[in-house]
Parts: C-alpha cells; sequence; structure tokens
C-alpha cells in the first residue's frame, strides 16, 4: 500500500536504513528532459526563466510522479539557480550549459557570493509548498549543487574537461580556494533549508564533477565545505543524499561529509560500495543511463542485478548512475519502475 505520509515512505524508510518490501525507485533528471509533455511546456521558456516560476516549476516536477509511477519527485531547478538569485551573471546555454559572465579567479570576484536567504527565492519556497500539498504520501526530494562543481564553473567560465583552472587554484591559491568553496557551501546549505521548510521530506547535494578528483585532494581541499553543507542539517531529520559521477575511490569521504545516503555511479557494483562506505552503508544507483536505449531484456537483466546487489547494503534506493538521457523512451522509464515494484 502506499505511504500515507511522506516521513512513512518507502524513499525515507530506505534512506534511514529501514527498507520496505522492495526498493524505492525515482531517476535523476527524471524532471524533463525525456518526456514530451516537457518539451511542449518549455518550448519557448528559456531554462532559468522555468526555474523561476512556480506554476511551472510544480508542473514539472509532478510530469514524471504522473506517467511513471516513480516513489519521489525530485525538485525541478538547476544547481546555478542559488548563484543567479545572488546577481551572479549566468546564462544556459543549450547544449552546454553554464556559461559564466565574470568568472572568479581572485578575491575581488567573491563579493557577490553573500550568503543566501528565503527572500531571495521566495519562488522556490512557493513551487516546494504547492508540490507537498499535491504530492501527498510521495516524498519530495530537494537538491543543491555542491561547493567543488559550483566552483569548477565559476573558476573556469563554463563546463571543462580538464578542471585546469580549477585545480591551480586549488593548489597554488589555497586561501582563495578555501574562502570560495566556503562561501559556496553557505549558499548550498541555504538553499537546502529553504526546500526543507517548505516541506522536502529528503535532499540531495550533487556534486557531478568531484570525480576529476584524486581521493587525497578530496579528502583535503573538498570534504570540509561538503560537510560544512550536509552535517548542519541533521538538526532537520530529513535524510541526506549525496551524488557525485566517477567517485568510485572516495565513496566512504561522500558518507563522512555527512550524507545518510551514498549516491553511486555505475562504474562500481552496489554491493562493492556498501563494502566500501563501511557498516550501515545506504546507496543509491547505479543502472547506466546509457542503457535505457537498449533492448529491454537487457535492460531487464541489469535491473534485476543491481537490486541483487543492493541488498548488500543496509537500504537501497534504485535510480540510475546519473541524469536520465534526453532521448530516452519514456515508456522504457515506466516499465523500470514496474520491474522494480515487481522484486
Amino acid at each position: 500500500m502506499p505511504a500515507t505520509t511522506a516521513a512513512d515512505s518507502l524513499l525515507v524508510r530506505a534512506a534511514t536504513g529501514r527498507p520496505g518490501p522492495h526498493p524505492p525507485v525515482w531517476f535523476m533528471r527524471q524532471a524533463g528532459r525525456s518526456l514530451p509533455e516537457y518539451r511542449a511546456l518549455r518550448a519557448d521558456t528559456p531554462m532559468l526563466e522555468a526555474c523561476r516560476d512556480p506554476e511551472m516549476i510544480t508542473e514539472i516536477t509532478l510530469q514524471p510522479v504522473r506517467r511513471h509511477g516513480v516513489d519521489a519527485a525530485i525538485f525541478f531547478s538547476d544547481i546555478v539557480v542559488p548563484l543567479v538569485a545572488l546577481g551572479v551573471g549566468i546564462d544556459l546555454v543549450p547544449g552546454v550549459g553554464p556559461v559564466i559572465e565574470r568568472p572568479i579567479r581572485d578575491a575581488a570576484g567573491l563579493d557577490v557570493l553573500r550568503p543566501l536567504d528565503a527572500s531571495d527565492v521566495p519562488y522556490v519556497t512557493e513551487a516546494v509548498r504547492s508540490l507537498v500539498g499535491t504530492l501527498g504520501g510521495t516524498p519530495l526530494i530537494g537538491f543543491a549543487g555542491a561547493p567543488y562543481t559550483l566552483a569548477s564553473y565559476l573558476i573556469e567560465g563554463g563546463p571543462s574537461r580538464d578542471h585546469a583552472r580549477t585545480k591551480a587554484m586549488m593548489h597554488g591559491q589555497p586561501e582563495l580556494w578555501h574562502e570560495l568553496l566556503g562561501r559556496l557551501a553557505v549558499i548550498a546549505r541555504e538553499f537546502l533549508r529553504v526546500q526543507i521548510a517548505a516541506g522536502a521530506s529528503a535532499v540531495q547535494l550533487f556534486d557531478s564533477w568531484a570525480g576529476s578528483l584524486a581521493s587525497t585532494d578530496y579528502e583535503r581541499y573538498v570534504l570540509p565545505h561538503s560537510r560544512a553543507v550536509l552535517e548542519p542539517l541533521a538538526d532537520t531529520g530529513v535524510p541526506r543524499i549525496h551524488f557525485g559521477v566517477g567517485t568510485g575511490e572516495f565513496l566512504g569521504l561522500m558518507r563522512a561529509a555527512g550524507a545518510d545516503v551514498v549516491g553511486v555511479d555505475w562504474r562500481i557494483g552496489l554491493d562493492e560500495a556498501a563494502r566500501r562506505i563501511g557498516p550501515g552503508a545506504v546507496v543509491q544507483g547505479n543502472l547506466d543511463p546509457a542503457l535505457l536505449l537498449a533492448d529491454w531484456p537487457v535492460i531487464e537483466r541489469e535491473v534485476r542485478r543491481i537490486v541483487a546487489e543492493g541488498r548488500a547494503a543496509a537500504g537501497h534506493i534504485f535510480n540510475l548512475g546519473h541524469g536520465v538521457l534526453p532521448d530516452t523512451d519514456p515508456g522504457v522509464l515506466t516499465r523500470v519502475v514496474e520491474l522494480v515494484h515487481s522484486l
């Protein structure tokens, strides 16, 4: 039977090591991208404008819940939204990603990064409240970009393959680096608090580019700032999910940052991930999103394997190893949800 409250949902139960009859399932980037109804709604609306429209945020967030029957909704937004709200010049260029008007490469560039307040993002509060009222027992997951990933965009000026300027500042200007990430940690934490205060049942911190780092560099230069985001949120009682791409070598460190759940990409099995994370590990993942374009027997085999491997952990939330690809057939996502529920 469906949960009567979000606090008793399969997602919250699994995230707190109290698994139910089957793993809860949701998909990163389920809100948008592959859905024709999303593309129709967004046809004439730029991404950042959509992220500031409470009615559009609400509708886009609900679309995959209606279509797929997933066990959680993920708040429709973008990791740069809180930065834009503070006045950072950012353009989300289709096919490219965030492009920064004035990259931050010296102390003067930090001035724009003041602490975030709920009054900076009233559309977020309004949309979360609307969603919670509509979703009922289906939990809403809030999210934010992690300090390292945000810093990489701000320093590089946009997406980067090698993160060269980022690493050069990290090692060559450590005082500037820690000041920059310290400010970004406060912004990310408060952005999550706004969503929690409005009713989000869980939150996820995305560190998309953390896998570009050696584990020693992650521990020294990044972990303290991710911890500054996640640990203070313990008093909310809301499960905290921490996800990165290519982070298999330091999953335990990501848990040490204050995560209740560690997201795992497709490069490592969930049983091995649970071993690396340690006793009581709760994992999320980890179907390779590219495999959703394969024939159904391939997908079914992989889903069954992942669910079986997830039983090695204290809790498992079924998900992809990264976001839904735009060319994914929405019908396949629905079939994956039905299969996981049957297991």
